[in-house]
Parts: C-alpha cells; sequence; structure tokens
C-alpha cells in the first residue's frame, strides 16, 4: 500500500470528526427492569418541553434528558404513574403531556385545529359568494371581434 502525502490529514480528519460521538450522554438505568419499563412507559407521556411536539423519550434536549432523571427518581421515591404526572403538570401545565386531558383550560388545544378549518370554509365560502359571476353574455364577442377572429383563423390554418 502506497502512502500519499494526504492520508495523515485525512486520518487526523477522521478522528477530530468522530469526537462529538464520544460526547453522547448515557443515563444511569433503574436496576430494577421493572421501574425502568415503568419510567421509559412514562417518559413516552411528556412532551419535550424544548422540542415542543416530541417526547422526552425520544429528545436529546437537556431539558428532556432532566425530566428522564426527574421521572426516574419519582419511581425511586414510591411514586405511582399518575402521582408522577401529576408532579409535572403541576410544574408545567396540562400542556407538558402529549395527550392532555380534555377540560375548560385544554379546550382550545383539542378544538383549535377544527375552528381554523371552519373558520377558512367559512372565509372561503363568503369570498365565493362575494365574487363576479360570469355569465355568456360576458363573453360574447361583438361584430367586429367576430371578423378579426375569423380573419385570424383563416390566416393560421
Amino acid at each position: 500500500m502506497t502512502r500519499t502525502p494526504a492520508t495523515p490529514l485525512i486520518a487526523l480528519m477522521l478522528v477530530l470528526f468522530s469526537l462529538p460521538a464520544l460526547a453522547i450522554f448515557t443515563e444511569k438505568l433503574l436496576p430494577d427492569t421493572e421501574q425502568e419499563a415503568r419510567a421509559q412507559e412514562l417518559m413516552r407521556d411528556f412532551r419535550c418541553l424544548v422540542c415542543q411536539n416530541q417526547a422526552i423519550s425520544e429528545s436529546h434536549a437537556d431539558l428532556a434528558r432532566d425530566m428522564r432523571v426527574i421521572v426516574r427518581e419519582r419511581i425511586i421515591a414510591g411514586d405511582d404513574d399518575d402521582a408522577v404526572r401529576q408532579y409535572f403538570v403541576t410544574r408545567y401545565g396540562d400542556w407538558v403531556l402529549l395527550d392532555p386531558p380534555l377540560n375548560s383550560k385544554t379546550i382550545f388545544l383539542w378544538a383549535g385545529g377544527g375552528l381554523i378549518l371552519l373558520i377558512g370554509a367559512a372565509l372561503v365560502y363568503f369570498r365565493m359568494r362575494r365574487a363576479p359571476k360570469v355569465t355568456a353574455g360576458h363573453l360574447s364577442l361583438s361584430a367586429t371581434e367576430k371578423d378579426e377572429l375569423e380573419r385570424l383563423m383563416r390566416e393560421q390554418g
């Protein structure tokens, strides 16, 4: 194998570009597999407050990592699933849940999409009603225009 002058440079670049892979934070899992499974299930219920539409179990954000640690701490402390959920809801509100309950505070979360769709449909409907109607009378040609059209068609054909 021949060694080119670029080989050491390529090797150095490969080492440097692979360094971020070593920075992955490995979380301390619970020693009890049942508790860890419960923690993983609970983590799928909470929204990452940084990513917003991602569960904390999937997020790489620092806040999501901290929330995962808290879930495990609450389980070790003996909290049941509802107590862990309540812990986060008390601090962050119902919005922290990926599937928030339907109540007076969250009604707009649940009805927002349908409301926007209805408003959009109403705007289109009223806009269409106000648009001028196009009839065949508006499209009729005068005698001069008809003669000009016939002349142009004869020239083409």
